[in-house]
């Protein structure tokens, strides 16, 4: 991997926070993520799941492990079983983890070759009353095709057919959402390298550019600082592309007088960071691109304000939706006798400002939690409002990073540029 080694007491207190949200007498089976194919012989680049790598560390493909608390062997309370390599895999694929290597990543002291893991398992069951099974139960997940841990469901039923089952996801959901010190610290680095890619960019952007270059001067940045790249597929929209969400055709040449919006981060050790910036393609905000910016970022401040512990996403939505409202009445948009006799159930800022304003972020860049949890210290959110008005081929969407405190939040993106004027600054000074 291309990130510095994280220390095992990380992986180490998360599986003693999972196994301490299990039923007496369970065990809990997690597995790697499937590699995916393309076409003829070709392969996707692997990611390891998420749930896997929180509890262990390991960013290997076909890599199991077992959790089983109350084993009566005390060696089998904590399994790991990863690919057995050969002289053949050395050649063709590179090293793979011994099994030092891996007890020294993860701190899990019994590392066996996965050939062994159907024998442990099925001593494991016999002995236990509950088995745990992992299923993706992200609300906005769209899963068609059958993953691993769709197959292993199928397995166990079939061979423990008398067992109780039970569903990670609601403990993991839970222990993901709040972040330990080396996890912002790793989330830290993320943004830090994010930093330094848009920095980047703003000496590069001027008229005639084409998206998908300011895409590879980006992932040129990330990846010289040990990322393994964007986090999620990047946004570099100019004109009225800016006004498509999830726009990420990127192969627009980029005009004088338009704005380029750039959804656009850095993952560093498997977690994401998520940052939004909108700047003017030739260094200069219009009068009018600058009265919607300057609205778009006071939504922004606004929003971050409530981000607190003890608030929730229902409440915190909607006050966004009010502040919202407002700045669209000063700019013309809607008109105040309207939106005082609007249907609640469809306000009309929706029409200019579709999408929500805060999600986890984490080891996924639309990270696991519930919607209804209060807001808690460790939490991270992103925040990142916007105003799209295709009419006007204007789209501006603003985004931070921001870790909830015991007495406040923290902006993780705080010394990215994001006033106006500093764009503008660094847009028209040499690099």
């Amino acid at each position: 991997m291309r990130y510095a080694p994280i220390p095992q007491a990380l992986f180490i207190e998360n599986r003693k926070n999972f196994a301490n949200k299990l039923y007496p007498e369970s065990l809990a089976v997690f597995h790697s993520n499937d590699i995916m194919p393309t076409n003829a012989d070709g392969t996707m680049p692997f990611r390891q799941n998420s749930d896997l790598f929180y509890l262990t560390g390991i960013d290997q493909e076909d890599t199991i492990l077992i959790i089983c608390p109350d084993a009566r062997d005390k060696k089998m309370r904590e399994i790991l079983f990863i690919k057995e390599t050969n002289e053949h895999i050395a050649v063709w694929e590179g090293k793979k983890l011994s099994k030092e290597e891996a007890r020294e990543i993860s701190g899990i002291q019994n590392v066996q070759w996965v050939s062994e893991f159907e024998k442990m398992l099925s001593l494991l069951a016999f002995e236990s009353e509950n088995i745990y099974l992992n299923t993706n139960e992200h609300t906005r997940a769209v899963i068609q095709v059958e993953t691993r841990d769709a197959r292993f469901i199928k397995y166990c039923k079939e061979k423990f057919p008398l067992h109780n089952y039970k569903r990670i996801a609601p403990i993991m959901h839970r222990l993901r959402a709040v972040k330990s010190s080396w996890e912002i610290f790793l989330m830290k680095k993320a943004c830090q390298i994010t930093e330094k890619g848009f920095r980047r960019i703003l000496h590069f952007i001027k008229p005639g550019v084409w998206e998908y270059e300011i895409e590879a001067e980006l992932i040129h940045e990330f990846i010289r600082n040990r990322s393994r790249g964007f986090a999620y597929q990047p946004i570099i929209a100019s004109g009225k592309n800016a006004c498509v969400l999830h726009y990420n055709a990127n192969n627009q040449q980029c005009q004088d007088g338009d704005l380029v919006l750039l959804d656009v981060a850095a993952e560093y050790a498997n977690y994401a960071s998520d940052l939004t910036r909108t700047v003017p393609v030739n260094g200069r905000f219009t009068p009018r691109q600058r009265e919607v910016y300057d609205a778009v970022l006071r939504v922004m401040r606004g929003a971050r304000v409530m981000l607190v512990k003890g608030n929730n996403l229902e409440k915190y939505h909607k006050e966004v939706g009010k502040m919202m409202e407002s700045e669209l009445i000063g700019l013309g948009l809607l008109k105040k006798h309207e939106v005082e006799s609007q249907d609640p159930e469809h306000p009309l800022y929706k029409k200019y400002f579709m999408h929500g304003t805060s999600h986890f972020l984490g080891l996924d860049v639309h990270d696991v939690g519930s919607k209804y949890r209060i807001f808690d210290a460790g939490m991270v959110f992103t925040c990142e409002p916007g105003i799209y008005i295709p009419e006007e081929g204007i789209g501006i969407r603003l985004e931070n990073d921001i870790l909830i405190t015991e007495d406040g939040n923290i902006d993780l993106m705080e010394s990215i540029p994001i006033e106006a004027e500093e764009i503008e600054e660094i847009m028209n000074s040499k690099p």
